[in-house]
């Protein structure tokens, strides 16, 4: 894939646009359940989805560790070598990151393009790439990526040639390929600072308002939260990272003015290599006042996406601020949990008995919310102006306010 990630060139940026036949690959180790390993398979399906591939057949093997030649056994390889062979399959994704070395060996050995998955996250963050900050967040991960990659396959790079004229320093070709790459993290690294020093000038020049983020995991519904409570435009998709841009939107409530800002979604499993491109992305979690938790309540792992969330903000120094966890789709855990043949009494019944017990499990504010069909969003605006009124007199006790 890393030869078609031409960031924001022409109308080819990312993956291809046709649909590519793909089969995944997982591992059960000693540490995890096939349980567990079952479910990261059915995120890294939706990651391929959105990245444009049709899903055919996924597959499974217990190991107690990876094999550092092909990642799965050899008997695996054969079989999904034979299924190959037999289905036209363009190209296999596996639910971990792969080595040069073990890249190298399964793409010789099955005869198809092969993916992992910080490849495949890096390559949906191309297409949805729209800033210069993004683009150039984007391309650093890449060159980070495939820095420990390079096997002198590299044919976009500049080479050193023989000839008159054309004499270099001697150095092997992959090294000046690693070089060349180096050179361009360098320059990346440069023009972040320079975007990074614009951002804080643009977050001094909004003055003292309230500050709040959405936050949360992938495709949980916090930029149509953020169109319904701003009332303003702002793209969302039921696919993964949809917003990868942060869109910061000033909102007014009964002459209450604060900012509201919705960030890139978390996932499980995400390359160190692309949180450390996206830091400065989620300074606006870092520099709000409140932060607005949202969680897919239909999800069955939801609370393993809210543990996901707290750890990534643990790591941003986040975890202090205040909080409200908003469990959105509402709508939706009724359709997918409750039975039809239920009377509507009971299904409120048991709804009531489900929130009770989440709502005892957290210290914060815990509401439930349907942004789709706007249900409960009353609630959560009445405690969202709360909180920002004690904020504003905790933060600007002697600021005149013109609201």
């Amino acid at each position: 894939m890393s030869d078609q990630w031409n960031i924001g060139k022409g109308k080819n940026a990312g993956l291809k646009k046709t649909k590519e036949n793909a089969v995944l690959v997982g591992l059960v180790l000693w540490n995890q359940s096939t349980e567990q390993v079952e479910e990261y398979l059915d995120e890294l399906e939706f990651l391929a989805s959105t990245a444009g591939a049709t899903i055919k057949k996924k597959f499974v093997q217990k190991l107690k560790h990876p094999d550092v030649r092909t990642f799965v056994g050899s008997g695996k390889v054969e079989e999904i070598e034979l299924y190959i062979e037999e289905n036209d399959i363009d190209l296999v994704i596996f639910d971990d990151d792969l080595s040069a070395k073990q890249n190298a060996i399964l793409e010789k050995q099955l005869k198809v393009k092969i993916v992992d998955r910080s490849s495949l996250i890096l390559d949906i963050f191309a297409s949805r790439a729209q800033t210069a900050q993004a683009k150039t967040q984007v391309e650093m991960a890449q060159m980070q990526y495939l820095l420990p990659r390079l096997r002198g396959l590299w044919t976009h790079l500049e080479r050193q040639r023989g000839g008159i004229g054309m004499r270099g320093p001697g150095e092997m070709e992959i090294e000046t390929d690693r070089r060349i790459v180096r050179d361009k993290i360098s320059l990346l690294k440069k023009k972040l600072e320079k975007i990074d020093q614009q951002n804080v000038t643009q977050r001094k020049n909004r003055g003292t308002l309230i500050r709040v983020a959405l936050v949360g995991y992938t495709n949980v519904g916090k930029s149509t939260l953020m169109n319904l409570i701003s009332k303003s435009e702002v793209f969302a998709e039921d696919k993964l990272f949809a917003t990868l841009d942060t869109t910061v939107r000033k909102v007014v409530w009964e002459s209450m003015p604060f900012l509201l800002s919705d960030t890139v979604g978390f996932i499980r499993k995400l390359p160190h290599h692309l949180i450390e491109s996206f830091k400065s992305t989620l300074d606006e979690v870092r520099e709000s006042d409140i932060l607005l938790h949202v969680v897919d309540f239909a999800h069955p792992q939801y609370e393993e996406h809210i543990k996901t969330v707290v750890e990534t903000l643990k790591d941003l120094d986040c975890q202090d601020k205040k909080q409200i966890l908003v469990f959105n789709k509402l709508d939706s855990f009724r359709t997918k949990v409750f039975d039809d043949l239920l009377d509507e009494e009971s299904k409120e019944e048991i709804l009531s008995e489900v929130i009770e017990k989440i709502q005892s499990s957290y210290e914060q504010d815990v509401l439930f919310v349907s942004a789709k069909t706007n249900e409960n969003i009353d609630q959560l605006r009445a405690t969202m102006q709360k909180m920002i009124e004690e904020e504003y007199e905790i933060r600007y006790p002697y600021q005149t306010k013109t609201w």
